[in-house]
C-alpha cells in the first residue's frame, strides 16, 4: 500500500511509497492528513502512525500539456478490463483467452493507433473480427471509444484505499472515483 500525495492545493498528485511519505513528513515538507494508527512506524528514537494521505507544504506546478500514448495498460483500464464486443470481463475469460488491443478500423485499411480507434477485445472476438470493420462481421461496439483525460489516465491503474478515494473524489468528482472501482 502506498500513500496518496496531495499538492498544497489538495490536488491529488500520485501514490508514493510509505517511506518517502514518512521522510517528507519528518522533514516538514508535508503534513499527514490521514494516518493508519493500526500500523505504527517505529525507529530507535520515535514512533509515528503510518501516513495514508499527505499534503505537501509547498505548491508544485504540474504540467498538463502532454498526451499519453495508447498502451494496453491504460487501454484496458479505460475499457474497464472488458471486451468491447462481447462484454466479457477478464475474470470471465477462458484458459487460453486474454484481453487484446483491437483496431476498429484495421491498420491494414488505414486505421490509426489512436484512442478513438482502439478498444479492448478478448482474443476470441479479435480473431473473429480479423481485418474487417465491426459491422462487417456482426460485432457492434458496446461503447464508443474516446480519449481519456489526464486524471483518468493517472488514476486508472493505481489501487487506492477508500480514504484516499475520498480525497480524489473531493478534488475531481465522484465520477472519477467510480471509474477507479
Amino acid at each position: 500500500m502506498g500513500c496518496l500525495a496531495l499538492n498544497a492545493s489538495y490536488e491529488p498528485l500520485t501514490i508514493i511509497p510509505i517511506r518517502r511519505a514518512v521522510r517528507l513528513v519528518l522533514d516538514q515538507k508535508a503534513e499527514a492528513l490521514e494516518v493508519d494508527s493500526a500500523r505504527p512506524i517505529r525507529s530507535e528514537c520515535i514512533q509515528m502512525d503510518t501516513p495514508v494521505v499527505i499534503r505537501l507544504a509547498r505548491f508544485i506546478r504540474v504540467p498538463r500539456r502532454f498526451r499519453r500514448q495508447v498502451t494496453n495498460t491504460f487501454l484496458f483500464a479505460r475499457d474497464g478490463y472488458q471486451c468491447q464486443y462481447c462484454g466479457r470481463n477478464r475474470r470471465d475469460l477462458g484458459y487460453r483467452e486474454s484481453l487484446t488491443r483491437d483496431h476498429i478500423i484495421p491498420l491494414s485499411r488505414g486505421g490509426e493507433n489512436g484512442w478513438t480507434n482502439v478498444v479492448t477485445a478478448c482474443s476470441k472476438c479479435n480473431l473473429r473480427k480479423a481485418d474487417r470493420l465491426p459491422h462487417e462481421c456482426g460485432l457492434p461496439l458496446l461503447t464508443e471509444p474516446r480519449e481519456p483525460n489526464h486524471v483518468e489516465l493517472i488514476w486508472a491503474v493505481r489501487s487506492v484505499t477508500p480514504v484516499q478515494a475520498k480525497y480524489i473524489g473531493t478534488f475531481y468528482g465522484q465520477d472519477v472515483v467510480n471509474a477507479l472501482s
